[in-house]
Protein backbone atom coordinates (compact mmCIF):
# COMPACT_ATOMS: atom_id res chain seq x y z
CA UNK A 1 0.00 0.00 0.00
CA UNK A 2 2.62 2.17 0.57
CA UNK A 3 3.82 1.88 -2.70
CA UNK A 4 0.78 3.06 -4.22
CA UNK A 5 1.23 6.56 -2.05
CA UNK A 6 4.80 6.73 -3.19
CA UNK A 7 3.83 6.40 -6.63
CA UNK A 8 0.36 8.58 -6.40
CA UNK A 9 2.82 11.31 -4.68
CA UNK A 10 5.14 10.89 -7.62
CA UNK A 11 2.71 11.26 -10.32
CA UNK A 12 0.19 14.05 -8.95
CA UNK A 13 2.33 15.76 -7.00
CA UNK A 14 3.37 18.34 -9.27
CA UNK A 15 0.23 18.75 -11.17
CA UNK A 16 -1.97 19.01 -7.40
CA UNK A 17 1.56 21.74 -6.62
CA UNK A 18 -0.12 23.51 -9.99
CA UNK A 19 -3.91 23.69 -8.95
CA UNK A 20 -3.49 24.49 -5.75
CA UNK A 21 -1.21 27.40 -6.60
CA UNK A 22 -3.70 28.19 -9.31
CA UNK A 23 -6.85 28.34 -6.97
CA UNK A 24 -5.19 29.17 -3.74
CA UNK A 25 -5.13 33.45 -4.34
CA UNK A 26 -9.13 34.00 -3.87
CA UNK A 27 -9.54 31.36 -0.78
CA UNK A 28 -7.74 33.34 2.04
CA UNK A 29 -5.53 30.08 2.47
CA UNK A 30 -2.08 29.53 1.27
CA UNK A 31 -1.52 26.87 -1.60
CA UNK A 32 0.53 24.31 1.00
CA UNK A 33 -2.62 24.65 3.35
CA UNK A 34 -4.92 23.90 -0.29
CA UNK A 35 -2.38 21.32 -1.16
CA UNK A 36 -2.38 19.46 2.89
CA UNK A 37 -6.24 19.29 2.45
CA UNK A 38 -6.22 17.65 -0.53
CA UNK A 39 -3.90 15.81 0.14
CA UNK A 40 -5.44 14.38 3.19
CA UNK A 41 -8.97 14.12 1.53
CA UNK A 42 -7.20 11.76 -1.47
CA UNK A 43 -5.76 9.09 1.69
CA UNK A 44 -8.73 9.43 3.04
CA UNK A 45 -11.14 8.44 0.26
CA UNK A 46 -8.92 8.30 -3.21
CA UNK A 47 -9.95 8.08 -6.45
CA UNK A 48 -9.82 4.54 -7.38
CA UNK A 49 -10.04 4.89 -10.67
CA UNK A 50 -6.37 3.38 -12.38
CA UNK A 51 -7.14 5.70 -15.06
CA UNK A 52 -4.31 8.90 -14.73
CA UNK A 53 -6.98 10.80 -16.63
CA UNK A 54 -9.50 9.76 -14.29
CA UNK A 55 -7.27 11.11 -11.23
CA UNK A 56 -6.19 14.49 -12.50
CA UNK A 57 -9.81 14.84 -13.27
CA UNK A 58 -10.65 13.92 -9.68
CA UNK A 59 -7.85 15.92 -8.40
CA UNK A 60 -9.13 19.01 -9.74
CA UNK A 61 -12.42 18.64 -8.78
CA UNK A 62 -10.95 18.36 -5.20
CA UNK A 63 -8.77 21.11 -5.80
CA UNK A 64 -11.80 23.47 -6.42
CA UNK A 65 -13.76 21.82 -3.50
CA UNK A 66 -11.10 22.20 -0.85
CA UNK A 67 -10.77 26.06 -2.42
CA UNK A 68 -14.49 26.33 -2.37
CA UNK A 69 -14.79 25.59 1.66
CA UNK A 70 -11.57 27.82 1.86
CA UNK A 71 -13.30 30.90 0.88
CA UNK A 72 -16.67 30.14 2.76
CA UNK A 73 -14.74 29.70 5.93
CA UNK A 74 -13.21 32.95 5.09
CA UNK A 75 -16.23 34.89 4.67
CA UNK A 76 -17.55 33.29 7.89
CA UNK A 77 -14.91 34.02 10.28
CA UNK A 78 -14.29 36.95 12.04
CA UNK A 79 -10.91 38.31 12.95
CA UNK A 80 -10.08 37.76 16.86
CA UNK A 81 -10.09 41.19 17.57
CA UNK A 82 -12.44 43.03 15.31
CA UNK A 83 -13.65 45.84 17.64
CA UNK A 84 -9.56 47.26 18.04
CA UNK A 85 -9.38 47.09 14.19
CA UNK A 86 -12.22 48.89 14.06
CA UNK A 87 -11.69 51.72 16.26
CA UNK A 88 -8.08 52.22 14.95
CA UNK A 89 -9.07 52.24 11.25
CA UNK A 90 -10.95 55.56 12.15
CA UNK A 91 -14.17 53.94 13.03
CA UNK A 92 -16.38 55.84 15.01
CA UNK A 93 -15.62 57.68 18.01
CA UNK A 94 -17.86 56.15 19.94
CA UNK A 95 -16.19 53.16 19.74
CA UNK A 96 -13.21 54.30 19.97
CA UNK A 97 -14.25 55.88 23.63
CA UNK A 98 -16.17 52.80 24.34
CA UNK A 99 -12.66 50.73 23.84
CA UNK A 100 -10.52 53.28 26.09
CA UNK A 101 -13.47 52.70 28.92
CA UNK A 102 -13.34 48.89 28.66
CA UNK A 103 -9.63 48.82 29.25
CA UNK A 104 -9.12 51.06 31.59
CA UNK A 105 -11.70 49.16 33.34
CA UNK A 106 -10.13 45.81 32.65
CA UNK A 107 -6.90 47.27 33.96
CA UNK A 108 -8.27 49.46 36.54
CA UNK A 109 -9.78 45.92 38.14
CA UNK A 110 -6.23 43.80 37.08
CA UNK A 111 -4.62 46.33 39.05
CA UNK A 112 -6.82 45.00 42.37
CA UNK A 113 -6.25 41.37 42.07
CA UNK A 114 -4.73 39.92 45.19
CA UNK A 115 -1.32 38.41 45.00
CA UNK A 116 0.99 37.59 41.86
CA UNK A 117 -2.37 38.29 39.65
CA UNK A 118 -1.65 41.65 38.66
CA UNK A 119 1.60 40.93 37.07
CA UNK A 120 0.85 37.51 35.57
CA UNK A 121 -2.40 39.69 34.08
CA UNK A 122 -0.17 42.59 32.93
CA UNK A 123 1.98 39.63 31.05
CA UNK A 124 -0.66 38.20 29.47
CA UNK A 125 -2.04 41.28 28.18
CA UNK A 126 1.02 42.79 27.04
CA UNK A 127 0.65 43.64 23.51
CA UNK A 128 4.14 41.62 23.39
CA UNK A 129 2.16 38.04 23.49
CA UNK A 130 4.89 36.62 25.56
CA UNK A 131 4.65 32.85 25.44
CA UNK A 132 4.20 31.02 29.12
CA UNK A 133 8.17 30.23 29.84
CA UNK A 134 8.64 33.66 28.98
CA UNK A 135 6.82 34.90 31.31
CA UNK A 136 7.78 32.63 33.88
CA UNK A 137 11.18 33.89 33.37
CA UNK A 138 9.88 37.54 33.93
CA UNK A 139 8.27 36.65 36.76
CA UNK A 140 10.17 34.28 38.98
CA UNK A 141 8.10 30.95 38.80
CA UNK A 142 7.67 27.97 37.50
CA UNK A 143 6.15 27.45 34.16
CA UNK A 144 4.15 24.45 35.40
CA UNK A 145 2.17 26.91 38.38
CA UNK A 146 1.55 29.67 35.85
CA UNK A 147 -1.58 27.45 34.63
CA UNK A 148 -3.04 27.26 38.09
CA UNK A 149 -2.62 31.01 39.32
CA UNK A 150 -3.69 31.76 35.59
CA UNK A 151 -7.31 30.23 36.29
CA UNK A 152 -7.26 31.14 39.80
CA UNK A 153 -6.46 34.95 38.59
CA UNK A 154 -9.41 34.91 36.00
CA UNK A 155 -11.48 33.98 38.98
CA UNK A 156 -10.85 36.81 40.75
CA UNK A 157 -11.31 38.96 37.68
CA UNK A 158 -14.46 37.57 36.37
CA UNK A 159 -16.22 37.82 40.12
CA UNK A 160 -14.38 41.30 40.95
CA UNK A 161 -16.09 42.37 37.22
CA UNK A 162 -19.34 40.27 37.84
CA UNK A 163 -19.89 42.68 40.86
CA UNK A 164 -19.48 45.95 39.33
CA UNK A 165 -21.77 45.12 36.40
CA UNK A 166 -25.31 46.53 38.04
CA UNK A 167 -28.12 43.71 37.98
CA UNK A 168 -30.37 43.49 35.33
CA UNK A 169 -33.90 45.37 36.65
CA UNK A 170 -36.44 42.31 37.85
CA UNK A 171 -39.08 40.83 34.37
CA UNK A 172 -42.42 40.18 34.92
CA UNK A 173 -44.71 41.69 38.54
CA UNK A 174 -43.20 42.45 41.36
CA UNK A 175 -44.89 40.97 44.57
Amino acid sequence: MDLLKADLFEKLGPLLSAEAAAEAPGTGVEAADLEQAVWVRLLESGPRDPDPTGRARWLRRAVRAEARLARRRARREIPYDYRHHSAAAGGAPEDALLDGEETRALRSAVARLPGRCPELMKALLSPRDLTYREIAGELGISQGSLGPVRSRCLGCLRRMLAAEVAAPGLWGKER
